[in-house]
């Protein structure tokens, strides 16, 4: 039997994606002196949702997602979760911008590129709901810079992929945001990653599987396999987080703590339609969602993407929404039925019971054939051709299922920080928009498990250098919204 080695870190991440990446950045920049270690299942870093193919790379910015603003039964439009995520995603810019400012991070041009966002919609109830949404957001400052139109003649100007062959007697709507953005967050992970191994006392293992986690005085003792050489190890960590994706539940519930009972999780699987074609993809210059259908998840909402990965532009159609009981696009079967505790069985059975559309919809979109996948495409592209479009399969997604005092359980579509009370240990649980506000829900976590040394003049100070404005004062705040926007913008190369 291989001797157990014993390792001592600051900080330990689980998982090499994202989220964790800019968890050890953003610490290092704290303070340069912690030492860390990030481990991860696979052989390479973003395989699974930071992957660019496993993710739409919209940048979320609430531009375009229109279940980011419902409408009430009154006809009023809400635009707070806009407002919040549009924000946060310049917080996001803000990190990416201090980074891109140093000297040997790498191009911004690798990872994000200047792509409008467009909001599109058909039949009269949908147009008078773009148009009442336009009006709304338009008076936010965060959206002043958004155009409305139903002028076919102006759509074919911004969109002329879709308006060929459409009916003319069709009644359409559209919005556009010149300011968005398609990001790869694979190769922003990538960079983060090698920014880090540049400033020593850090490092990253791959083919790490870690088997257990139990507490000790100083932290946690966290056991981990090395799956290529079978050779165990135990590292003892201050802190540890649980960034895995996926695979981030089942490690909540291996540590025990109690702030992780009564979480469940729901995995949905996606598909995408992807084209290839020079001459399809010039003639379409945007990412343009839709509203989702009856009973699809708001991460099921359709749309039509403009998409740069290593530096080659595709399209990507969807998502086709699936189900697999998987955690994880490289998971196990068994990953679902392994994380039912006694705990959250009451929770994820009420959210059985309460979400039986869901569950039609999931059904109906697993048996799709390619014929029906093209038919839904052909709404947003009316002359598709067959041929320039193969199937690529996206990453899975587990949505948080958590306790509900009136209806037992509930599902939830969004991210969740679950941390310990000591705040010694810590895990993201949850799916879209995490990427593109990972940066707000660091700082959150940071400021959580971190409060003392958040608190101190040293660390204080750093982050109003990182970060000359945040969420709530870009909210209230015009002339600096505008003024970190055009730094950021500049910065990072995305004036067009």
């Amino acid at each position: 039997m291989t001797q157990d080695k014993h390792d001592v870190v600051d900080v330990l991440l689980v998982g090499a994606g994202i989220m964790s990446a800019t968890l050890a950045v953003l610490l290092k920049e704290l303070d340069p002196s912690l030492t860390m270690e990030i481990v991860e299942l696979r052989e390479s870093g973003a395989i699974e949702s930071s992957n660019p193919w496993n993710n739409a790379g919209t940048g979320h910015a609430g531009l375009c997602e229109l279940n980011y603003t419902p409408q009430a039964a009154d006809g009023s439009i809400d635009i707070k979760k806009a407002v919040s995520i549009n924000t946060q995603f310049e917080v996001s810019k803000q990190f990416w911008s201090y980074l891109c400012a140093k000297e040997g991070f790498g191009s911004p041009k690798n990872f994000i590129n200047p792509v409008p966002h467009m909001s599109f919609v058909r039949g009269d109830k949908d147009v008078a709901f773009l148009k009442a949404r336009h009006e709304k957001l338009s008076q936010h400052h965060t959206f002043a810079g958004m155009e409305y139109t139903e002028d076919k003649a102006v759509m074919a100007e911004w969109m002329p992929l879709m308006m060929k062959g459409r009916d003319a007697n069709e009644r359409i709507a559209t919005t556009r945001s010149l300011n968005g953005t398609d990001v790869n967050f694979g190769a922003l992970t990538q960079q983060l990653l090698a920014h880090l191994d540049k400033q020593g006392g850090s490092s990253v293992s791959y083919n790490q599987k870690v088997t257990g986690l139990s507490r000790t005085d100083a932290g946690w003792s966290v056991h981990i396999k090395n799956t290529r050489t079978g050779e165990n190890r135990n590292v003892q960590a201050k802190f540890v987080f649980l960034g895995a994706g996926g695979g981030a539940l089942p490690l909540l519930q291996l540590s025990g703590i109690p702030e992780g009972k009564g979480f469940g999780g729901f995995p949905v699987s996606g598909q995408w339609l992807r084209c290839d074609n020079p001459e399809v993809v010039k003639q379409h210059q945007a990412k343009v969602y839709s509203l989702a259908e009856v009973g699809a998840p708001p991460m099921s909402v359709p749309h039509l993407d403009t998409r740069v990965v290593d530096g080659k532009t595709s399209l990507l159609f969807g998502p086709y929404a699936g189900f697999t009981t998987k955690f994880l696009k490289h998971g196990s079967f068994l990953d679902l039925p392994l994380s039912v505790r006694p705990g959250n069985l009451g929770p994820m059975l009420a959210v059985a019971r309460d979400n039986m559309d869901l569950t039609r919809y999931l059904i109906k979109e697993v048996m799709q054939s390619q014929d029906q996948r093209l038919e839904s495409l052909r709404k947003f592209y009316p002359e598709v051709k067959a041929e320039d479009w193969r199937l690529e399969i996206a990453g899975q997604r587990v949505q948080i299922i958590k306790k509900d005092a009136k209806k037992g359980g509930v599902l939830q579509f969004g991210t969740e920080l679950v941390s310990a009370a000591d705040g010694s240990i810590a895990a993201l649980l949850g799916a879209s928009p995490g990427a593109s506000v990972t940066v707000s829900i660091m700082l959150n976590l940071i400021e959580r498990c971190f409060a003392a040394q958040t608190a101190s003049e040293g660390w204080s100070a750093k982050l109003k250098e990182i970060f000359p404005a945040r969420e709530k004062q870009l909210e209230v705040d015009a002339d600096l919204y505008r003024q970190t926007t055009a730094s950021t913008a500049a910065t990072l190369q995305l004036k067009a």
